[in-house]
């Protein structure tokens, strides 16, 4: 299994928005095909930080993701919300299997 752990720091100003176009992502994310997992945390201690948990059956479905209208649409519409460049760590998904 391909996860991804992406983490997010946004404006305290853009909490709301960036959690509702976050959500309309997530929903249409854990629809496709090779989805095993798309979580989406919120820091208790820190509100403005997040962490997506993206799990795809491989490197191939994690990479079709980033080409899904749902992913490029949530990429322009949280660029000007983001208080740092968002950072990717990519790890192999031992437990559960793909």
């Amino acid at each position: 299994m391909h996860v991804t752990l992406v983490h997010v720091r946004v404006k305290a100003e853009a909490v709301a928005a960036f959690t509702e176009a976050t959500r309309a992502n997530h929903e249409a994310s854990v629809r496709e095909a090779g989805n095993r997992r798309f979580d989406v945390l919120q820091s208790p201690e820190d509100p403005t930080r997040f962490l997506l948990n993206e799990a795809y059956a491989n490197a191939e479905d994690a990479a079709a993701h980033k080409g899904t209208a749902h992913y490029l649409a949530w990429r322009e519409a949280v660029a000007g919300m983001m208080a740092e460049p968002r950072r990717g760590e990519v790890w192999n998904g031992l437990y559960p299997g793909a």
